[in-house]
């Protein structure tokens, strides 16, 4: 999953309730509270749009097949759910002037994601995901997600906001549309790609992601999995990605969960990384471990990565822990690359080291090369 730069923001939670408590202290605690439960069923705010609101009774499934059933045309179905923990913003990739979400258009061609997991800048009050489902041909094509605080352009079509919808029940729904998605690097299954990256930011996905992660599902699907148990899953995440380290029995898949643990905030996922660039039995994965590593820099991972080029077995991989050094910030990769050009008995990593030091443009690799021609 390329990555659109992820910026994330504190959702925006009904400001005018907070207000109402403080100038009215003697309202009851029950009318409060109903307060609340409606404002955390309101839908985000509304353009070019025909509004609906309809109330779950009979199960969201069943809501949602009522709905596709008697579309005349396309339209969208809409629902909140608690929020992940995290400062995770859904705004289609319009970010407004960078505080708010913005407009996001769900009829437009834009329909990027950001998160970086920042925890620092979180508001006060329950985050709040509204889940959009576009319905077209009587059935759901496309999930769309959106923080609260984001206007949804709906393009002059019919807008269905659903009420009394449990969490479990949507993480239920979702499930479906992964489950029978046919995920494959030759062909990307929009919808159930789009329904997984809805899961993740649900408050409670963590089950639906075990059983995506697990043995008998289908490689694409637990490659593509993985990167969210990094990005917005957690220390629960960061548990299942140790688990797969060890025992996914795919090199592919593992290789994907040394970039997943790397995009991870979690405290632990940088050890993961030096050990698997250190222990798994596949070269190819211990030179991906030792690539991500090095986009993270500091002491740790340039103690792992020069320990690849001194102990790996496999020249291989070596070379690719030399290629790690060149990614490194330049005035901890190039005198690195120079110890070893200098010093390494291998002749295949010193070329390797000579190789990424004239691509450098450090003056002291020219330094370096004038020394060793003049000798």
């Amino acid at each position: 999953m390329t990555m659109v730069r992820m910026t994330w923001k504190g959702l925006v939670i009904q400001a005018g309730l907070c207000f109402a408590a403080m100038i009215f202290p003697g309202s009851s605690r029950a009318a409060q509270g109903q307060t609340q439960e409606q404002a955390t069923e309101r839908a985000p705010r509304l353009m070019n749009a025909t509004r609906e609101t309809q109330v779950v009774n009979g199960g969201l499934a069943a809501t949602v097949h009522s709905v596709e059933e008697h579309a005349d045309k396309r339209e969208w179905i809409g629902y909140g759910v608690p929020q992940a923990p995290g400062e995770h913003s859904a705004c289609c990739g319009n970010y407004g002037n960078g505080v708010g979400c913005g407009t996001c258009q769900l009829e437009g061609g834009n329909r990027g994601f950001s998160t970086n997991g920042n925890d620092s800048l979180k508001l006060e009050g329950t985050h709040r995901l509204a889940v959009l489902l576009r319905v077209e041909d009587h059935k759901v094509m496309r999930v769309q997600v959106a923080s609260e605080d984001c206007t949804l352009d709906v393009g002059n079509l019919r807008f269905v906001w659903l009420t009394n919808v449990k969490a479990s029940d949507s993480v239920e729904l979702l499930t479906g549309y992964v489950l029978g998605a046919h995920f494959d690097e030759r062909e990307h299954d929009s919808l159930g790609g789009e329904a997984l990256t809805a899961i993740a930011l649900h408050a409670d996905a963590d089950r639906a992601f075990a059983q995506f992660v697990s043995a008998q599902q289908p490689e694409e699907l637990r490659k593509k999995a993985t990167f969210w148990l990094g990005a917005a899953r957690g220390e629960t995440g960061l548990a299942m990605l140790r688990t797969m380290a060890k025992s996914d029995a795919s090199s592919e898949v593992r290789a994907q969960v040394a970039f997943a643990l790397s995009v991870s905030h979690e405290p632990g996922a940088l050890d993961e990384m030096i050990r698997m660039a250190r222990e798994d039995q596949s070269g190819h994965v211990r030179g991906q471990a030792l690539f991500w590593l090095a986009q993270k820099a500091g002491k740790k991972a340039v103690g792992a990565i020069s320990n690849a080029i001194e102990n790996d077995p496999e020249t291989d991989v070596k070379k690719k822990a030399v290629f790690a050094l060149s990614q490194l910030p330049k005035d901890e990769g190039v005198p690195k690359l120079i110890q070893v050009a200098e010093t390494n008995r291998n002749a295949e990593v010193r070329k390797q080291a000579m190789f990424w030091l004239g691509q450098s443009n450090d003056p002291r690799a020219l330094e370096f090369f004038e020394k060793v021609l003049t000798q």
